[in-house]
């Protein structure tokens, strides 16, 4: 039975694992595969991260090379030549699903590999999705273009939806033992999907169908976005009443239960959050709702970055100095703190409000030293060095991204003014103020 077949391929680990985007998070998730003994293939259109792969050199700043190599002696296999997923028994699809600039989901990374690999799919094979994507993608746009093929899905060929779980630069908290959803067209895709990922998770939790598993991921995420917008939303408030955010929070967090920590800042970055509810917001249309309390939160974090801005501004203003030609750094591009990820960072949409505002821009950060190539934004820029003649020379220095490598006494020592959007300063004076 082929069924069977393929099973137990998967579980004895003969089989050959495709990985389609090499990225934040394909790349982790084939060295996982090649680890513990699969042959993994990685495949990629940018021969760059080609040619690095093969040379067991890591793009990543939290993979290490050496891990790289690694899978490398253990037969990884780094192509940009889509008829090598034929050889594969398993097609995992890592790709991007940006918004377009109407706010509306793109999915033409998804459908254009599909295109690309249909004629190389055949009997005996599991395709499984892992990008963020709206409830019914994989059954709407996934099963038809399969089918077109003649291989019948749960019989010829299997297809699963396992939404990606990874945290770029969590140190606590191991990859393989992040629960994985998963979900099939049918019930046999489920088994299917269950063996290909139960030997590189601890735990596999099924769900009953692939829009279960895609809801799911739009719920995580935009949980976090809602929260996040809350407590962006009360830092404006606490700001104008004087109270201080961060003793707030973290006072609330003593209580033991009914009450989750979230943290300002100013704005949501990487490709989930600012992304994924809008995934959602999209789909309900189509269902006559109109999903009024996630684009508000929305549209509240989304007006962070302009806020700080005029925290920026304001600041300026106190020590006699228009935003015009004001010499302004930037600490941090990446959305998050200890990782070199900068895709919808909110440090990017402050950078560009500030060169409307005709501010003279530069950014440091440890982790991304030029500023990355980017759709919608661009900056001719390399990380400055945090000399004391660098920071003296700066009318404001402002912290978008907290990561653990800037010496804060330093900076607090040698600059001007701070802008302090993450809290890092837990008692502002006439030099540091919170935004």
């Amino acid at each position: 039975m082929i069924q069977s077949a393929l099973i137990n391929k998967l579980n004895n680990r003969t089989a050959t694992i495709a990985i389609i985007g090499l990225g934040y998070v394909g790349l982790p998730l084939a060295l996982r595969y090649a680890n513990v003994g699969y042959r993994v293939l990685g495949l990629d259109i940018d021969v760059d991260k080609i040619n690095k792969l093969n040379q067991g050199i890591s793009y990543i700043d939290h993979i290490s090379s050496e891990q790289v190599i690694l899978a490398n002696t253990k037969g990884f296999k780094a192509t940009n030549a889509f008829l090598e997923v034929a050889h594969a028994d398993a097609i995992i699809l890592c790709l991007p699903t940006p918004l377009s600039k109407q706010r509306e989901p793109d999915l033409s990374y998804v459908l254009d590999t599909m295109t690309a690999i249909l004629p190389y799919i055949h009997t005996g094979q599991v395709i499984s999705l892992e990008s963020t994507t709206y409830p019914g993608t994989t059954d709407e746009e996934l099963k038809p273009r399969i089918e077109k093929t003649g291989l019948s899905i749960g019989h010829d060929v299997f297809l699963v939806y396992s939404p990606e779980r990874e945290d770029p630069g969590n140190t606590t908290i191991a990859a393989k033992d992040v629960p994985k959803i998963c979900g099939g067209i049918t019930s046999r895709c489920l088994s299917v999907g269950i063996a290909l990922y139960g030997q590189v998770t601890t735990q596999v939790i099924p769900v009953s169908s692939t829009r279960t598993a895609e809801m799911t991921k739009l719920l995580e995420n935009i949980h976090r976005a809602v929260n996040i917008g809350l407590v962006n939303e009360i830092k404006i408030l606490t700001d104008r009443m004087g109270i201080d955010i961060y003793e707030v929070i973290n006072a609330a967090a003593t209580k033991p239960f009914g009450f989750v920590p979230y943290y300002p800042g100013p704005g949501i970055g990487g490709h989930c959050i600012p992304v994924d509810p809008f995934y959602l917001t999209w789909k309900a249309r189509e269902y006559g709702i109109h999903t009024r309390f996630i684009e508000l939160a929305g549209e509240i974090n989304n007006a962070m970055p302009q806020w700080v801005v005029h925290k920026i501004i304001d600041g300026l203003n106190k020590q006699g100095k228009p935003i015009k030609n004001s010499k302004i750094l930037i600490l941090g591009v990446a959305y998050k703190k200890n990782v070199d990820d900068a895709r919808e960072s909110p440090a990017v949409r402050v950078m560009d409000h500030l060169v409307k505002h005709q501010a003279i821009i530069s950014y440091s950060d440890p982790h991304l030293p030029v500023f990355p190539k980017m759709r919608d934004h661009h900056f001719d820029l390399q990380s400055t060095p945090l000399t004391e003649e660098i920071l003296t020379e700066q009318d404001a220095v402002v912290i978008t991204t907290a990561h653990d490598l800037f010496d804060y006494n330093f900076i607090q020592a040698h600059a001007k003014l701070i802008i302090d959007t993450r809290g890092v300063y837990r008692h502002p004076n006439s030099k540091i103020i919170k935004a």
